[in-house]
């Protein structure tokens, strides 16, 4: 299977450095477009296929991958139109508040559509770990959908869901995991506080916090049931939780994830 990827800045490069990390798509089967010539000289030091040119890349490719910001989206759609091949290729869009509908309106040929996905990972695909969202838009054959799960799925784990969740998607694991550093950021200073060197207080959150993860994978503990292990009647966890909850701890990332819809 080949893939094309246009746009490898943040999101579009993660992708690539976990199609690279990965085994699910040979190397010399990806190419990559985008205008740096900084970046395509790094992904061709990796054998990819690299031009500045979005319908080279696209021409031959069975996934079209489109990793652009949502303003650009119109226009680079536009752009490969013509060399899209609607009976063989399938296009997946990974750009936050672009709706199926515009898609549809701008790509629409003769009648016809292309199998067209929704895409929402975030930057821990780079590391085989991303949180995906997939939406068939305008999409109906299943083999296209177990193809574009299975591509992502071997960058980490993803859901398909509908269209009207996608905004609740990217928030919550997309931006989320931007949330998740900023507490791994505050825990690491208070760290500092307490007396740990900066990098020895951020080893120790991050290792915390990848416990904590890996206990209630394992367990299917409710996240309440585990803290209840730990927080000892009058004890000190159970009165830093609540110095937490004080201060607004739970409330805050409610009123965070809800922002972002």
């Amino acid at each position: 299977m080949k893939i094309a990827i246009i746009g490898a800045g943040a999101m579009g490069g993660a992708t690539v450095e976990g199609l690279l990390k990965g085994n699910y798509i040979n190397v010399d089967d990806i190419t990559v477009s985008d205008p740096s010539t900084a970046v395509l000289e790094k992904f061709a030091q990796c054998g990819v296929r690299v031009t500045s040119d979005n319908q080279q890349a696209t021409v031959g490719a069975d996934l079209v991958c489109v990793f652009v910001k949502p303003w650009l989206v119109e226009r680079v759609l536009k752009g490969i139109k013509d060399v899209l091949d609607y009976k063989r290729q399938t296009l997946i869009i990974v750009a936050a508040r672009v709706h199926s509908t515009d898609i549809q309106q701008w790509m629409e040929k003769e009648g016809q559509m292309i199998p067209t996905y929704l895409v929402i990972p975030n930057i821990a695909v780079a590391q085989l770990a991303s949180m995906t969202f997939i939406v068939p838009a305008l999409a109906t054959d299943a083999q296209h959908t177990e193809q574009v799960k299975a591509l992502f799925d071997s960058m980490g784990e993803s859901i398909l869901t509908e269209e009207s969740h996608l905004a609740a998607g990217t928030t919550l694991a997309s931006c989320g995991i931007a949330y998740a550093m900023r507490y791994i950021r505050a825990a690491s200073e208070g760290g500092v506080e307490l007396g740990f060197k900066a990098d020895e207080a951020k080893r120790i959150v991050m290792q915390t916090m990848k416990g904590a993860v890996e206990l209630l994978a394992a367990t299917g503990l409710h996240p309440e049931a585990a803290i209840d292990l730990v927080a000892t009647p009058g004890g000190v966890t159970i009165k830093g939780l609540n110095e937490m909850e004080h201060a607004g701890f739970t409330s805050s990332v409610i009123r965070g994830l809800k922002a972002g819809c």
